[in-house]
């Protein structure tokens, strides 16, 4: 006798899409109330499937999933609809550089949610805004990033000393930087190899942390590369290992 899976049904930004033999795909979502999930999507690569459209990477969509939550035995789940809340990846795909930020965005997600369906609200609503924003190019899309990057960060508890001593904690801002002492350090705490940042990119990563924009986007392109590398060397500390998109990230506006 088949067995009949239970249904749960939860919004979801997709962060990555993968074939799965010649008709199907795996779709990796990041979740509102799950966290993240991959689920299969039957005939998603035919041209009359109902929903292959709906499932494209950035998408933010309401899907209804078959499968048993925390019972890793039965593989894996299967998305039994899909509905379109707004499709990001349709805007995305046509700028390069917005294109190449949101890839960063959702490999940094999926790399920050180790165990599937384990809630990660924060993580979501941070993951759906910075898209968002992505989308309707408010801002450009390295401070996008960042912001993005920093934020999440701090919601893993790995965000960066910026107004105290990483080490010593003497509050102010300090002019060296050093990664693996966990941000801005003093002159007494500064460790070998230390760098020392120009000020105004110190200031643009406080405003980023802070959202404001008035500062992050009237800021010098030298900071922001400055800032982006800063950023990239701090999160990439923490994971252990690169991301693969971060090098791929176009800096040019």
């Amino acid at each position: 006798m088949p067995v009949r899976l239970p249904l749960y049904r939860d919004d979801a930004v997709v962060l990555r899409v993968q074939k799965l033999g010649e008709s199907d795909r795996i779709i990796t979502m990041l979740t509102r109330r799950h966290g993240r999930v991959r689920a299969a999507a039957k005939g998603i690569r035919r041209t009359q499937s109902r929903f292959g459209a709906r499932l494209e990477p950035f998408g933010h969509v309401d899907v209804q999933i078959a499968g048993e939550l925390g019972n890793h035995a039965r593989g894996l789940h299967t998305i039994r609809q899909a509905e379109s809340i707004e499709l990001y990846g349709k805007t995305l795909v046509r700028d390069y550089p917005r294109y190449t930020a949101a890839s960063a965005i959702a490999e940094t997600a999926e790399r920050l949610t180790p165990v599937e369906h384990e809630p990660a609200l924060r993580l979501f609503q941070l993951t759906l805004g910075a898209l968002r924003a992505l989308s309707a190019a408010e801002h450009p899309s390295t401070l996008v990033l960042d912001a993005y990057l920093l934020r999440v960060m701090a919601n893993a508890g790995w965000a960066p000393a910026l107004r105290e001593c990483a080490v010593c904690g003497t509050p102010g801002r300090h002019g060296a930087f050093s990664v693996p002492a966990g941000g801005t350090v003093c002159g007494d705490c500064r460790p070998p190899g230390a760098t020392h940042p120009a000020p105004s990119t110190l200031e643009l990563m406080v405003a980023l942390v802070n959202g404001d924009w008035r500062t992050a986007d009237a800021s010098d392109p030298a900071h922001r590369r400055e800032c982006s590398g800063l950023v990239a060397a701090h999160l990439q500390w923490h994971l252990e290992r690169g991301l693969r998109s971060l090098p791929l990230v176009d800096r040019s506006t």
